[in-house]
């Protein structure tokens, strides 16, 4: 009830009508209802991957459905079908009635990684990132600030202690980076049993946040069956490990508005 229950959406909140969104899990349904009453016309999505989690509220993002919008989707390449083949999957019978044709929007697909891509003022990069399938984080920047979004990561498996950041899994994209949203899913004895899941404990997330020198860490990408109370002790050992180096690390919550500027 604290913290939310939708899986992963992020928006880069930006000056004039362009949208800029970070995967479109559940809460983009929401965001998309926003997006109608403020009259925005342009959104760029940017999907670090197409497990469900990241993806399902696509198909209910009310822009969508809008003759009048253009949407600019980008998500990790794949050597075996393209990304508009593979999202296409999602909007065809059974799991949806509507045909991805008939969506009414102007929709346009890319593939990542790819060339840095600005925009009002921000410029946003992706790299490979270690998460089964094709996946990406994203570093955005803009007049001197930087954000890093590593929402499914785990580090540990090619190692994060005693390595410099070009050594480390998206350290190029976290490197000095003012905020660090990163997945802290588990605690360490939990993690034991999720080797290669594709996850972090929340002891991996600090310690990448020292490796690559982020300022301030937001818990991201929670346990669905944890309770307000166990993200709270969570946060505490993620706290307890950073000691006074850097900003206390926060939980990541619905309504959550971080200035960067």
């Amino acid at each position: 009830m604290t913290y939310g229950g939708n899986t992963s959406c992020v928006e880069v909140l930006l000056d004039g009508e362009v949208a800029l969104v970070l995967d479109a899990g559940t809460g983009i349904r929401a965001l998309g209802l926003d997006l109608v009453r403020r009259g925005v016309r342009e959104i760029h999505l940017f999907l670090t991957h197409l497990h469900l989690d990241h993806l399902e509220g696509l198909r209910f993002f009310a822009p969508l459905w809008d003759p009048d919008v253009t949407v600019e989707v980008w998500g990790p390449r794949s050597p075996v079908l393209s990304l508009r083949e593979r999202i296409l999957r999602g909007f065809s019978p059974p799991l949806f009635p509507i045909d991805f044709r008939d969506v009414p929007a102007r929709i346009t697909f890319h593939d990542l990684p790819a060339e840095p891509w600005p925009t009002n003022g921000v410029s946003l990069s992706s790299d490979l990132v270690l998460h089964p399938g094709p996946t990406v984080g994203f570093r955005l920047a803009a007049g001197g600030s930087s954000v890093a979004y590593l929402p499914d990561h785990e580090p540990a498996l090619a190692g994060i202690e005693g390595r410099s950041p070009d050594w480390v899994s998206g350290g190029a994209l976290a490197a000095g980076v003012d905020v660090l949203l990163h997945d802290a899913q588990y605690l360490d004895d939990e993690y034991g049993s999720r080797i290669g899941w594709g996850h972090s404990s929340v002891d991996d997330a600090v310690a990448y946040r020292r490796a690559v020198g982020a300022e301030r860490l937001v818990l991201f990408h929670h346990e669905p069956e944890r309770s307000d109370r166990g993200l709270e002790l969570l946060q505490d050992r993620a706290r307890e490990l950073s000691g006074g180096d850097g900003l206390a690390p926060e939980l990541a919550r619905e309504g959550m508005l971080i200035d960067v500027a």
